[in-house]
Order: C-alpha cells, then structure tokens, then sequence
C-alpha cells in the first residue's frame, strides 16, 4: 500500500499544531507523550511502550525476518519562554513553547512511523524513541536508565533536528565531531558587604567579580591551543547587593564549551586557578562548582555516509552537504551516540527562519515530509528487504 503524502502531510501539520498549542516541558510531557502513544497504536505498531524514562515513548515495528534493529528518535520537550508569535495555535500553556522545533521533530517521526508501518519496505526492526528533557539534558540519560538498550536494543540510531538558515529540503551533516559538550559552572565569590559610601570598611565582591569575569576569558585565549575549539561564556553575575550597599556575596555562571574530554579539563582546571588567585587579589573567598551537563556529539563515519547517501537520493546532491566546521551548541542525542553509532543530521527551516529560542520562532511545516521521508529512507537502507 502507497500512502496519500498530501494527506499525511495535512495529518502531520494538525499532529505540530497540536503539539505547538500544547508544549510541556521536560518530564512534564504528558499530554504529548499519550498522544504519541495513541497514534503510534493506531498506526499498528507491535509494541507501544510509555513511561520509558519518566514520560519517554518507545514503539516497535517490525517487518520479514530480520535480526538487525535501528531506532529514530524525536524529542518532544517545549521550553520556558513565553510566545509572542500571533498565531492561531499558539501556545495555550503561559510560559512554555515549542521555540526549537521539538513539536515538527515529534511530527516528523509520527509521519515515518504511518509511513513504515503502511508501506513496509524493509526487513527487521525499527525502534521509535520519544525523548523527553532534551533541552535540559536529562532525557536520554533517564531512558538509559531505565533499561532503554537493555528493554529495547538496537544496532543503529538517526535523528534530526530543523536548522534555521538553511533551506527546506536541504540537508547537512558531518563525520565524527557534529556538536559540542556543554559544561556549567557556579562561581561564588564572598567577602564582607558594607556602605556604598564606605568601601573601606567592609571586603566587598563585586570589583572581584567583574575582574574575574574578565580574567576567565583567558583561558581561551591563553590556555588552549588555537588549533583547539573552546568557549568559555559568562551569562549571569547576581549580588546581594542593592543601590547603595555593597554586595558581600557574588554568583558568577555560566557554561563552557569543547569537543574533546582534555579540553574541558583544562578549561576546568584552568578556571579554578584563575578563580583562587583573583579571589586571593581582592581578598576574598572562591568557591567552583563545575558540572559537564552534555557530552560532544560524535557521528559514526560510514553512517554519515549512509546518511548523506539517502539524503542525496531524497533531495538531490545539490541539496545535500557536509558541514564544514562543528558547531559549538549542544544535543542530548550525544548520550545515545556513545553507547551505539549512529548520525544525527540538520533539516533546514527556511531562509528566512527566525533563530531557535526565540520567543516567536515556529517549525515550518514545508519541513514535515522531506523529514519523514529521512526517516523512513535511512530505514529501508539499512534494514534492506529482499
């Protein structure tokens, strides 16, 4: 059986708008995640399991004799940011919305799943992997712990994500180094709070603070070798401080960017000393706190190939392209990618696309089809019939 593509298209642009009007955040992704069991069921699945990691989905399809599995996965997290976009399906939860794309993703992968499980056209088994949290990096982590290899093994995985700037229906991915890891850091720095007027009686923090702000911007720039790709970034600075009182404690955070284990460990170390001795400068005490959040997402070589193979088949060559440089933002899909090889590859959104994160960006539904039809050709690549 050929399924109707204008009609699945129109079903998948109602299953985004749905899922737009309707974000939850990480772990809280109830409402989606029954939603996606239900049609996942609906489609005739063999298996439709829910509560895989909290409010994860895995389903299972499986077609001829096959004893090879690979999985796709979509995350369907929102984010804590109030829309202002003037939509007739804007989001109807204050606070949260779909700003990154997650609700085409989970569309994407609905689409495939009705796609493989009407059409066939492969023999073995494929795994649907629902994630949640992956904003927040906690998603693929707690699916793993909850026995997702163990519960739901599989040889292989893919997965997409929407990329603004580039056109739809092109697509770019990359061998080996795709994304990076991100890494937190908590800098607290205290003294002794005083008098505006009277500096000289109390130890204040915030001179430290903005010194050490600046002095971390070193590490970079003075500590790794230019060859080397890190980012060091400030994005906090909160006192107990108000207009005419000087503050006794500072709050420096952040994160730190890297592709490769050594790096952030010299960013780490490095961080630490610099910290120590512009708090002994000032007087003052330092406290690290340094946590890695996300590890570098490494795509496996003769997979990318694979991948840039069935893209080019799907939307030409002209359309399809290997990155030319790793970018320096983060995915949780990485944790996956450390246990079995895989490839994770960008699906353009439109030129003229607003950035991901913003407070009015939307996923464009031209996107929907060239996505599914990724899915369901890396499939039937891999997992060839007959």
């Amino acid at each position: 059986m050929v399924i109707d593509r204008n009609l699945l298209h129109r079903e998948m642009m109602a299953w985004r708008r749905d899922f737009h009007a309707h974000p939850e955040f990480g772990f809280e992704e109830q409402r989606t995640s029954k939603f996606v069991a239900s049609k996942l069921r609906e489609f005739g699945l063999d298996d439709v399991v829910e509560g895989v990691g909290g409010t994860g989905v895995v389903g299972t399809l499986k077609r001829g004799n096959g004893n090879r599995a690979i999985a796709l996965r979509a995350d369907m997290d929102a984010l804590r940011i109030n829309e202002q976009a003037k939509l007739t399906y804007r989001s109807q939860n204050q606070g949260v919305m779909h700003a990154c794309g997650h609700d085409g993703h989970t569309a994407m992968l609905l689409g495939a799943a009705k796609i493989l499980a009407e059409e066939g056209g492969f023999d073995g088994t494929v795994r649907f992997i629902f994630q949640p949290a992956e904003e927040w990096g906690k998603g693929a982590l707690a699916m793993i712990a909850d026995g997702l290899f163990e519960r739901f093994p599989f040889d292989e995985i893919y997965g997409i994500h929407n990329m603004p700037g580039l056109e739809v229906g092109t697509l770019h991915t990359r061998p080996e180094a795709m994304m990076s890891a991100e890494d937190n850091f908590e800098i607290t720095l205290t003294g002794v709070g005083g008098h505006a007027a009277r500096p000289h009686w109390g130890n204040e923090v915030l001179v430290a603070a903005c010194a050490l702000v600046t002095n971390l911007q070193t590490i970079v720039s003075r500590r790794l070798d230019p060859a080397d790709i890190g980012v060091v970034s400030v994005t906090e600075l909160i006192t107990d401080g108000t207009r005419n009182a000087l503050p006794g404690v500072a709050r420096i955070l952040g994160d730190a960017r890297s592709f490769r284990t050594e790096i952030s460990q010299t960013i780490e170390k490095q961080m630490r000393l610099i910290a120590e001795g512009t708090a002994f400068a000032y007087n003052v005490k330092a406290e690290v706190v340094y946590t890695r959040e996300f590890v570098p997402l490494m795509n496996d070589p003769a997979l990318t190939e694979e991948a840039l193979s069935v893209a080019r088949d799907l939307y030409g060559a002209a359309n399809v392209a290997i990155a030319g440089n790793p970018m320096t933002g983060s995915e949780d899909f990485a944790q996956f990618l450390a246990h079995v090889p895989g490839c994770f590859v960008f699906l353009g959104n439109g030129m003229d696309s607003l950035p991901l994160h913003n407070h009015t960006y939307d996923f464009n539904d031209a996107g929907l089809l060239p996505g599914a039809d990724f899915h369901a050709g890396i499939i039937r690549r891999r997992l060839q019939a007959s």
